[in-house]
């Protein structure tokens, strides 16, 4: 392929567009951090006031990147896929709108920075560090995927080579993201839906209506030149379906890069209201891809300049989407709409690597290393770290072969460890740091014995219904059996099981409190908990003790609790605005939590 002026002009005018807006939106991170107590919380969560139609935006884009648009164009092309096996769209939209209904209300009301927040509050800063390791793993593999979409996107239209494509695209989302924040991805992300959308639809009557191009509704139910596109799921894969689905579906929710845009609505209202357009927005913006795919399934390419043998023979099926526009459309049409989805396909991984960063200067640095780090220093490590996950995530990118493959397994590992840990530390508040240490730990285990075909990993456990198979040219193993979320399942009830089994054995003093290594059963725990442990090993029977605690009541605080409160520090500290809306929907007083002495204290303390 000739090297083409056209696509360079247009890729620098979109991304010259991107960069301009990046910058603009960095000044408001700036006035607002001015304004505010603590810029650096500017930079994570916007200042809490993203407004609903920017909201809307950037929370669609976030899913709709190039991992999104060139895998669902994939799916749908390749032999035996088709749109049956196109899982993504329903499956993120169906991830945003249990989002909306049942974890955006209860993390926004509650004030939290950054999706770890709650696990560190819970489990203590040691289990929250642990939980940090999938959640940025995965924030890294799906800027990686994302990135090399992009890449193989650029290849196409300009043929600069996908290593070269891949950096300079790395190099001006860091940019922007680095100097603005989540200001800077949230406004860059309205103009790219806005290209892709454009870029995508301008697309489809010219791909439709080419001469190579046999008519869609024809070939989606008959074989023409390769089986119909419409797909087709086996009794026998009905199973393996299902798990990839509720792997989209569920492993979509615990994500900094969604709760991110949940924290910085201006309510918990709004955030919930975001969570259902977003869905609405990742349907409609499926469509046009969906249609390329059918396109590509759908085109005779001995008619056109791609030539024998077509896209899936040379192992190009991830390249799908622009080796449509890039020749079954006119140059013109090609040069917009590649060039707009090239500087479209960056709106997930900006975002991807702030939320990793956001985790990290927070939640490690900050939380677990230096409580009393300043705001500026908390800006400094963010910065620096934005630049080491962009450049981690570039390397990603440069040697991944599937977009979709990548897709799956960045979803999996938060899907299986971190999916029950979250509903665990915000529904399930009996729960502890033994129990989550070891459905981690459990979940870990069971679903490395899975295997995973997209590295190569063979599997400790055959469950029933393996098969061999072929991954490109390599022979590898498949699970129908759904070991992801059988996986999932028996970590979140061994969460709950070894939880509620080590606050027994404290309660009724089998283990003396000394053996609370972690700080987070004796040192956390209610007052009736802890006087259960504590005072019946010292001859108070267990109904003396629950009449003196009915008599107390539930408000005061025993000297031995306060003890043990301050065992447990240092706390985590959330902003003094975190708690505005808290009191609407738990009927206490947020805004600080007052001592008999008139002294406040924050929210509850992280244990060791």
């Amino acid at each position: 392929m000739a090297f083409s002026i056209g696509g360079i002009i247009a890729i620098v005018i979109f991304y010259l567009l991107i960069l301009v807006i990046g910058i603009w939106a960095a000044r408001r991170t700036r006035s607002v951090g001015a304004e505010a107590i603590d810029r650096s919380e500017a930079i994570m969560v916007g200042g809490r006031d993203i407004g609903m139609i920017v909201g809307v935006f950037t929370m669609t884009a976030t899913w709709v990147g190039g991992g999104y648009i060139n895998g669902t164009a994939e799916a749908v092309y390749l032999t035996g896929s088709g749109l049956a096996w196109a899982q993504a769209p329903f499956g993120y939209a169906c991830s945003l709108i249990i989002g909306g209904m049942f974890f955006a209300k209860p993390m926004r009301s509650r004030g939290y920075v950054t999706m770890l927040d709650p696990f560190q509050q819970q489990y203590g800063r040691r289990m929250g560090g642990l939980l940090f390791l999938p959640a940025v793993f995965g924030e890294m593999f799906w800027s990686g995927a994302i990135l090399s979409a992009l890449g193989t996107t650029l290849s196409v239209v300009v043929d600069i080579g996908i290593d070269a494509a891949v950096i300079i695209s790395a190099c001006i989302a860091v940019f922007y993201t680095l100097i603005g924040g989540l200001y800077s991805v949230a406004y860059t992300d309205v103009v790219q839906l806005i290209c892709i959308f454009l870029g995508l639809w301008l697309t489809i009557p010219f791909a439709m209506t080419n001469v190579a191009v046999v008519d869609i509704t024809k070939t989606a139910r008959e074989r023409v030149f390769q089986p119909p596109w419409l797909g087709s799921i086996a009794e026998k894969d009905i199973t393996m379906w299902l798990d990839n689905y509720l792997l989209l579906m569920l492993g979509g929710i615990p994500w900094q890069v969604y709760f991110q845009r949940v924290l910085s609505a201006s309510s918990a209202t709004y955030a919930r209201l975001l969570s259902y357009l977003a869905a609405i927005g990742c349907i409609i913006m499926a469509i046009p891809c969906v249609l390329i795919g059918a396109v590509g399934a759908s085109t005779d390419w001995n008619l056109t300049s791609y030539g024998y043998p077509g896209p899936e023979a040379r192992n190009k099926s991830e390249m799908i989407l622009p080796i449509v526009m890039q020749n079954l459309c006119p140059d013109f049409v090609s040069y917009f709409g590649l060039g707009a989805v090239s500087a479209a396909v960056m709106s997930s991984a900006d975002s991807s690597i702030l939320s990793a960063s956001s985790m990290f200067a927070r939640n490690i640095y900050q939380v677990t290393f230096r409580q009393q780090a300043s705001d500026n220093e908390i800006v400094w490590v963010m910065r620096i770290t934005i630049f080491l996950f962009g450049s981690a995530a570039t390397a990603l990118a440069l040697f991944t072969h599937s977009v979709y493959g990548l897709w799956f397994l960045s979803s999996d590992l938060v899907y299986v460890l971190i999916f029950p840990q979250l509903i665990c530390a915000l529904f399930i508040k009996s729960t502890n740091t033994y129990g989550s240490a070891a459905g981690y730990l459990v979940g870990l285990l069971f679903r490395i014995s899975g295997g995973e075909p997209y590295l190569h990993l063979e599997p400790f456990i055959c469950y029933p219904g393996c098969y061999y198979g072929w991954l490109g040219n390599r022979e590898v193993t498949f699970q129908r059996f759904p070991f992801k979320t059988f996986s999932m399942i028996i970590s979140f009830v061994c969460n709950i099981c070894v939880s509620f089994a080590v606050k027994w054995l404290f309660e009724t003093g089998v283990l003396a409190p000394r053996f609370d290594i972690l700080e987070n059963v004796v040192a956390r725990h209610s007052k009736k908990s802890l006087e259960r442990t504590t005072l019946v090993r010292g001859g108070i029977s267990p109904g003396d003790m629950h009449n003196e605690a009915d008599a107390i009541g539930p408000g005061a605080m025993h000297l031995s609790e306060i003890t043990a409160v301050r065992a447990t520090e240092p706390r985590l500290s959330l902003h003094p605005a975190a708690y505005t809306n808290v009191g609407s929907e738990y009927g206490e007083s947020s805004a600080s939590r007052t001592s008999s002495s008139g002294a406040t204290s924050p929210a509850s303390p992280v244990g060791e």
